[in-house]
């Protein structure tokens, strides 16, 4: 009497892959995609903090990077996004103001300090103080930094430059920018002798040097303020309370962010 075989190895193999195959379908199919606009200042110390969260979760982290002007525009027009870091509050306020936060939110998630950049190469020596005197340093040059009409980084810059009695001096000498990250470029390039601009940014390009730093009290508090998107993922709510975690905290920093407390 013959007896009955089992099911072959390559049965087997086979019903392993599709219940592997059934597991994947599954993850892919509550993997969720979320979209974050955030200011330019932020990009790669933003990438390096979404890493563990997307590893962690299964969940892709999409990053649109641009003055938080314009972001701030995009959403309050519609642009589905599920969360917002804007470089300053007056925008994040605009997109409050039309309803397009969810209530309760919003929070500060990081701070920053506003420094003066020349190229990497340039030996030019500036003293930051009351009666600043740029233009002197100028030359024939200009003076790149992002829009200070509508950008938050030169809204800042403009706010010190007034307070420190310079703004007379070089506001018809100015290079504009569309952001921060533009501005930092004209300097990186030699095609602007002086830049003003985060201390992140200037950490970021080895191109340029920090010359000096704005004193905190010549300009409103750098303050980076995240607020959920209505409309956004559930998924949404937890990453932002991965980017506010402790665990994320030795990021921010190491790319010369600060924590507020």
């Amino acid at each position: 009497m013959r007896q009955r075989r089992g099911p072959s190895r390559l049965h087997l193999g086979l019903r392993r892959l599709a219940a592997l195959g059934a597991c994947l379908a599954c993850a892919l199919a509550h993997a969720q995609a979320i979209t974050v606009f955030a200011a330019a200042s932020l990009k790669e110390a933003l990438d390096a903090a979404v890493q563990p969260y997307e590893a962690a979760s299964g969940h892709r982290v999409v990053v649109s990077y641009a003055g938080s002007n314009v972001l701030a525009r995009q959403i309050v027009a519609g642009a589905p996004a599920a969360l917002f870091i804007s470089a300053d509050e007056d925008w994040m306020n605009e997109v409050e103001a039309h309803g397009r936060a969810v209530a309760g939110s919003r929070r500060d998630l990081l701070a920053n300090d506003l420094v003066l950049i020349s190229p990497a190469a340039s030996g030019v020596e500036v003293a930051m103080g009351r009666r600043l005197d740029l233009a002197r340093a100028l030359g024939d040059g200009r003076l790149a930094l992002a829009n200070p009409d509508a950008v938050p980084a030169g809204k800042y810059a403009k706010a010190s430059l007034v307070a420190l009695g310079a703004w007379d001096g070089v506001r018809d000498r100015i290079a504009p920018a569309e952001n921060v990250r533009a501005a930092l470029a004209l300097v990186a390039r030699g095609e602007a002798p002086l830049g003003i601009v985060y201390r992140t940014d200037a950490l970021a390009e080895r191109g340029v040097r920090i010359v000096a730093t704005f004193p905190a009290a010549s300009h409103p508090p750098i303050v980076y303020p995240m607020v959920v998107l209505k409309g956004a993922p559930g998924s949404a709510r937890e990453l932002a309370a991965h980017l506010a975690s402790p665990a994320v905290r030795a990021v921010w920093e190491r790319f010369g962010f600060r924590v507020p407390s």
